[in-house]
């Protein structure tokens, strides 16, 4: 039986074609097992969403830092939270340029029913891989993306930073 690496030719050592490659499985495992679970969530809105209930009152630069995800497009992701009122956006009482998000009950039921399609979608990622193996990958992917988060548009941030200027 021929191997992956053997049907991509080159493209079967570039880790930037494989991590494209599971990227790709990720978003379209992650959609359907939310869809037939009965949600309408993208990943990037699940994200935010988790975010959101774990650090309540967060203004959007944050929330962008927190998930990795450009802050000139995060504002398109918290409206339709928004829309779907998952989430509520009040002006901050820190920064008046700022608003504060906050999960709404609707988010919190949500954030609950989706949990096991979610962790469904997970587990199937990982199928192919045994207990060790998946423990292994994690591990190295995690250490990738440290090495790399500088090089991304959007690094992942703790907090906001500053603009300075």
């Amino acid at each position: 039986m021929e191997n992956s690496d053997d049907k991509l030719g080159l493209l079967g050592h570039m880790p930037g074609h494989l991590a494209r490659r599971f990227q790709q499985i990720a978003v379209a495992v992650f959609n359907v097992e939310v869809d037939e679970a009965g949600y309408d969530l993208t990943t990037v809105q699940y994200a935010a969403l988790s975010a959101i209930n774990s650090k309540p009152g967060i203004d959007q630069a944050t929330l962008a830092g927190l998930i990795a995800y450009d802050r000139t497009t995060i504002t398109g992701v918290v409206d339709r939270l928004v829309q779907k009122s998952l989430v509520s956006r009040e002006p901050s009482s820190r920064d008046r340029r700022a608003h504060a998000l906050t999960i709404t009950d609707t988010g919190r039921r949500t954030l609950r029913g989706i949990t096991p399609a979610v962790d469904a979608a997970q587990r199937v990622l990982l199928r192919g891989l045994n207990a060790e193996e998946s423990k292994q990958l994690m591990s190295l992917m995690r250490k990738a993306i440290a090495a790399g988060n500088e090089l991304s548009r959007a690094p992942m941030r703790e907090t906001a930073t500053a603009k300075s200027g």
